[in-house]
């Protein structure tokens, strides 16, 4: 089998077609939805970047491996200590090393690694091959390097590559010879001119207040962030070019695709396309920005198409992205360890049976806040220790059936909802703690050492 992960950075689900989402933003990524299995409740269980990816990448949740956070202590991984050996744990741990023992050799294409400086992701590997950009390379600056590695290997038998483009992430840099394919879409239904004129009041990271001030100093740097937000019609400044660039992604992800076509492999090629973490877009009054434990930061998009496995199937059952890992194990026949976290839903990826997940899911972000959210029924639940000076209260309660885009806080009002997911929250944590190398809580260890790294940078700067 050829298993090609695309992993891009900041893709929130329902701004690509095959989510519902009325821009043609994704053309080559819902054809592969269409012949696969599409997740509509897929999370990261810890966020942003740096959390996310090792979770992933180690199969384990943040409270397990220690990383939860961008700065300080909770931003490595905690290692053996004094038990290691010549190996580590983690080399033979990974997903990469597991695919490695089945027999495929494993390739990653992706700057994440040096710029949060989140070595241990690259542990498994074969390849590691760094465009040097710092994760702020367009997509023509990935393709080259993508197009060489499937030339050299893509008609080879077994393989993994990990495929990671950047281009919804703030900055938005795509050239400007590509103009502005959106600029004559109407925006977001529910991104009305009553939202916007509250959200123009907050204060706080990624407020449009932050973003302004952002486009005056080194955002300024790249055209797509020169203008103000002053009026209802400038919001489209921030999700014109935050569709442009997903729509300049996926046209590089079709040349990807056509190559696999013209080496007669494409049929035969496992893809999946996901995301490390989604993208505020208005949530919580925040904008370009996932440094929050909500909807808006945690919702990933997960399209898995399986070659002989299930096609044109939807899935809404609640799941974690670390789930994919126990998965892929199952589907290749590698060994599975009974240290990861996630839970295999492969018998879903090849019948398209109906698989209704986990009962509830616990969310974890801690490098612009720190806040554990529950995501369980219709709820989601969000308990904030610290608030990365957004003025959050300490717990949100927002019903996504009826108020998708957390426009309204319920905690006041359903105390009896905030009790259930409070009673989730210490039932996971409970396991979690029980199934520890140590005692120590990585959310507690950022609040102890000074609180969540970008929140004190924010903070700084207002001193300044």
């Amino acid at each position: 089998m050829r298993i090609l992960y695309l992993d891009l950075d900041s893709l929130r689900p329902d701004h690509l077609g095959c989510y519902g989402y009325h821009r043609n933003t994704s053309p080559n990524i819902d054809r592969i939805a269409q012949e696969g299995v599409v997740f509509t409740n897929y999370y990261c269980s810890d966020a942003p970047c740096a959390p996310s990816r090792t979770a992933l990448m180690s199969g384990r949740f943040g409270i397990h491996t220690g990383l939860a956070g961008h700065g300080g202590t909770a931003a490595d991984m905690r290692r053996d200590g004094p038990s290691r050996g010549f190996e580590d744990r983690l080399k033979r741990e990974s997903l990469p090393f597991v695919l490695r023992e089945a027999g495929y050799k494993t390739a990653t294409i992706s700057t994440f690694a040096d710029r949060h400086s989140a070595w241990t992701f690259n542990a498994g590997f074969h390849e590691v091959h760094n465009i040097g950009e710092n994760g702020l390379e367009s997509a023509h600056q990935v393709l080259p390097t993508a197009l060489k590695w499937l030339e050299d290997n893509g008609q080879s038998d077994q393989w993994f590559l990990h495929l990671n483009f950047w281009d919804p992430h703030t900055p938005y840099r795509v050239p400007d010879p590509y103009g502005h394919p959106f600029s004559e879409a109407p925006l977001p239904e529910w991104l009305t001119e009553e939202v916007f004129q509250a959200h123009l009041q907050k204060q706080g990271q990624h407020s449009i207040a932050h973003m302004n001030s952002l486009a005056k100093s080194h955002y300024g740097r790249w055209s797509r962030h020169g203008r103000q937000i002053e009026n209802y019609e400038d919001i489209r400044h921030i999700i014109d070019h935050y569709d442009c660039a997903i729509r300049y992604m996926d046209d590089h992800i079709g040349q990807v695709l056509a190559l696999l076509e013209r080496q007669g492999v494409l049929e035969e090629t496992a893809i999946l396309i996901s995301a490390d973490h989604g993208e505020n877009m208005g949530e919580l009054g925040i904008y370009s920005e996932h440094g929050t434990a909500d909807q808006g930061t945690c919702r990933i998009p997960m399209i898995f198409r399986w070659p002989g496995g299930a096609r044109g199937a939807k899935n809404d059952g609640l799941r974690y992205h670390l789930d994919m890992v126990p998965t892929l194990a199952e589907l290749v026949g590698a060994r599975r360890l009974a240290r990861w976290d996630g839970s295999s839903y492969a018998d879903m990826i090849l019948s398209g049976a109906d698989d209704a997940g986990r009962d509830y899911l616990v969310l974890t972000q801690c490098a612009h806040v720190c806040q554990r959210s529950v995501r369980f029924q219709d709820w989601l639940y969000i308990r904030s220790y610290h608030d990365g000076y957004h003025g959050f209260p300490k717990e949100m309660l927002f019903h996504l059936k009826e108020d998708p885009y957390e426009q309204r806080n319920v905690a006041v009002e359903r105390r009896d909802v905030c009790k259930e997911a409070v009673y989730l929250l210490n039932e996971w944590h409970d396991e979690m703690m029980a199934t520890m190398d140590c005692d120590v809580d990585p959310l507690w260890t950022v609040m102890k050492e000074g609180g969540p790294l970008h929140a004190e940078e924010y903070r700084a700067g207002l001193v300044k």
